[in-house]
């Protein structure tokens, strides 16, 4: 059994070491005993499988994004009753693997094995890198099987599986043989301590430890400073650099001193406060304060689907999960069901249906979890006028108070609130029978006849080619329920004429979507008059109906043209979706960016065609130094047993077109343990307010393709200057715990 560590689980939970029975919840009469506990290397569950030939089945600690308490999972929701809520939770894994929904015996047990699952957790994800490091050294002490202080070749391997390195048996042979000074067929003494250091080592590190550990082989709180200042372009102190050293040193007699070790440098370059994103844009710093319509949205198309838009399933989790990743717009194509209660699909396909009621319970539950601000119910609405009146009832009733169905403040608007005001609300996004005005004016003539058609549906939301024909033999209108047109408020759909009759026909509140292409070409074409409608309006964009793959397309050109809404389908991993990610991975994360000011200015000459001179030329130099540092080896993307990883990086700038470059290193051969290129890209950036910067890492392969390893996108403006680890993301967006790069980055004006 892989030992516990002191370092890696500091209070193992007695009750997940030994386990016990749950019921495992597949469908309403699929439900069966199962036995879980904890193994004691206190990242993994174990699974007994009561099945004949079959393996007991094995996940880690590290593949779970959450654990749920009660009935939270739509299988919970579908396949069990009320009565048992106390007793269910769920386990939610972070990639597309099915959750782990289970019934424990009674309340008290499903509290326990929630809490304590929690408890794990939280230890795992604040592990540092001190803990790390006491965790393979004490790994190391409990490979040594028959305790004689020495390691054979197989107690190598043994090491290094509980430290969750995968190697190939040649790729541990060599590491053992280059240790194996005295060819006696195993490690001792120093040898181990050489292996040790082969797997810490930092070349790097130790390279700009030494440039400024002046006094006696350490570095004082001064050198820490001058590093500071002159490396790291931070503004530092004394009193910063004693805080480090108190925080970070883990020789007690450096600390008293008021010196920094390498071993302590190499801990602080691993924490926080080193990472390429500026620290104070990982929480909100932005102004919240202005108009919903001066920041960029991040929005979700189809929300529903799991997969892609012809046969797919359409799940409530698919709402959470782009919930969680801080989507702030999700879409609820609607249409009549059976029993008076409406359903969501893609209508026309064979994609699955959800119950509308059930949606707007999940995104209740789950809207402000990572985002307290405001939520955009985009409907698409297909539905009776009796149906509609049961959607009205359901967001009603469901969403309460948290539901905006009138103005904010007094009498009729002339703009829109701010993120800030509207935080834990939701907007509904659709059709309305009338102008807001409206409801100012009680002797204005209700509008009942202003029915919309399919027709016009068809013009402004997601509706393909296939569709359209279908919809000239109906040729109805749709009538509009009065329960649901009142509640749209600040997001009333409209169509697009053109720029001029928006300008002279349209309030704030009406709003087009776009499909990409038509979008596109306005983006090209019409730059400077796409971005001032986008001054006083919302715009919502949208992925053609030919992408029935539910592939995505390029969110930075819109952004561009000052387009809010930007919809991506969120299930799908792709370049585009890491970007956008990119674009909304500051500001704490709010689902809000706010444009930058000449996106928001209504005489703007901003084109970013043309790039024509003003405020937004900031011309700027790019320097990137790049090295890669990982406490583990690089995952291999394939299973072949004789394959290693030939790593290669990427640097990548999105954003105006002047602005769009790409550069990459060569491929390291045979090295996915501790690659290092030292290799230095430069570019131009024009208009840095809009651009972004991706790092990726791909396992080179000249004949099949480069496999994607992991990558990372933030806007430029957050980029941390000096020596910076880049977390690296997989293509679900978790955190590859392992491996990360080592990057020196510099941002000059240009001269």
């Amino acid at each position: 059994r892989p030992p516990c560590s002191a370092g890696l689980c500091p209070s193992p939970s007695p009750f997940l070491l030994q386990g016990g029975d749950l019921l495992k919840v597949l469908s309403p009469s699929w439900k069966k005993t199962r036995y879980f506990r904890l193994m004691e290397d206190c990242k993994t569950i174990w699974r007994e499988s009561k099945r004949t030939f079959k393996d007991s089945q094995t996940f880690s600690l590290d593949d779970i994004s959450s654990v749920r308490l009660g009935r939270q999972s739509e299988g919970l929701r579908k396949n069990t009753e009320d009565q048992v809520e106390g007793r269910c939770f769920s386990i939610m894994f972070k990639s597309r693997r099915k959750n782990l929904d289970l019934i424990a015996s009674s309340e008290e047990e499903a509290k326990q094995w929630f809490n304590s699952l929690q408890k794990v957790l939280s230890n795992r994800n604040n592990l540092n890198i001190q803990q790390k490091t006491d965790w393979i050294s004490s790994c190391l002490r409990k490979a040594d099987k028959n305790k004689d202080d020495k390691m054979t070749q197989s107690e190598l391997k043994n090491f290094l599986r509980l430290i969750n390195i995968k190697v190939d048996d040649d790729y541990a042979e060599m590491l053992f043989q280059k240790c194996d000074k005295s060819k006696s067929g195993h490690l001792s003494g120093e040898e181990i301590e050489h292996f040790y250091d082969l797997l810490t080592h930092r070349e790097e590190i130790d390279v700009i430890y030494g440039a400024y550990a002046k006094t006696t082989g350490f570095m004082s709180s001064q050198n820490l400073v001058d590093f500071l200042k002159k490396e790291q372009r931070e503004k530092a102190t004394l009193a910063d650099a004693h805080n480090i050293i108190q925080k970070h040193e883990p020789d007690e007699n450096g600390e008293c001193g008021k010196l920094l070790s390498k071993d302590g440098f190499l801990i602080y370059m691993h924490y926080p406060e080193t990472l390429v994103l500026k620290p104070d844009h990982r929480e909100v710093y932005q102004d919240m304060s202005q108009p919903l319509n001066r920041y960029f949205i991040s929005s979700s198309h189809n929300t529903y689907l799991m997969e892609d838009q012809l046969s797919g399933p359409s799940s409530t989790e698919a709402y959470v999960r782009a919930l969680l990743k801080s989507c702030r717009c999700v879409e609820l194509d609607v249409w009549d069901g059976s029993d008076n209660e409406p359903v969501i699909y893609h209508g026309y396909t064979l994609t699955s249906k959800i119950l509308f009621r059930d949606a707007i319970k999940s995104i209740k539950e789950y809207a402000f979890k990572t985002s307290d601000y405001p939520v955009i119910l985009s409907l698409e609405n297909h539905c009776s006028v009796e149906q509609q009146e049961v959607m009205a009832h359901h967001l009603s009733s469901i969403l309460g108070s948290a539901l905006v169905t009138s103005p904010l403040g007094e009498g009729m608007p002339t703009d829109f609130p701010s993120p800030e005001e509207l935080k834990g609300k939701f907007l509904i996004k659709g059709k309305r029978l009338n102008k807001l005005e409206a409801s100012f004016a009680p002797e204005a003539a209700e509008a009942d006849d202003a029915d919309v058609t399919e027709e016009d549906e068809s013009n402004n939301e997601d509706e393909d080619e296939q569709k359209e024909d279908e919809k000239r033999k109906v040729k109805k209108k749709l009538k509009l329920a009065k329960e649901l047109s009142g509640m749209v408020v600040y997001c009333k759909s409209v169509h697009f004429h053109s720029f001029e009759d928006a300008r002279q026909n349209l309030s704030f509140y009406e709003m087009s979507s776009f499909k990409e292409q038509k979008a596109l070409a306005l983006a090209e074409e019409s730059a400077n008059s796409f971005i001032r409608h986008n001054v006083d309006k919302l715009s919502r964009i949208y992925p053609a109906g030919s992408r029935t793959d539910s592939s995505n397309y390029n969110p930075v050109p819109l952004w561009n043209a000052g387009c809010q809404l930007v919809a991506l389908n969120f299930q799908t991993t792709c370049t585009d979706m890491d970007v956008n990610q990119g674009r909304f991975l500051v500001n704490g994360k709010s689902g809000y960016i706010l444009k930058p000011a000449f996106l928001r200015d209504v005489d703007t000459e901003f084109d970013p065609i043309t790039l024509t001179r003003g405020d937004w030329l900031k011309h700027k130099t790019l320097h990137v130094l790049v090295s890669v540092v990982s406490a583990q080896q690089l995952p291999k993307m394939n299973n072949k047993k004789f394959s290693f990883v030939d790593p290669l990086v990427k640097v990548q700038v999105y954003g105006v077109p002047a602005d769009v470059a790409e550069r990459q290193t060569v491929a390291v051969e045979n090295n996915g343990f501790n690659p290092a290129w030292n290799e230095s890209f430069q570019f131009d950036v024009y208009v840095p307010d809009l651009a972004l910067v991706r790092f990726t890492i791909e396992d080179h392969d000249s004949t099949s393709g480069n496999e994607f390893i992991g990558q990372y996108t933030l806007p430029f403006n957050s980029l941390n200057m000096g020596y910076r680890q880049v977390p690296l993301l997989n293509k679900n967006g978790d955190v590859l715990s392992s491996a990360g790069l080592f990057v020196h980055i510099m941002v000059l004006d240009a001269e």
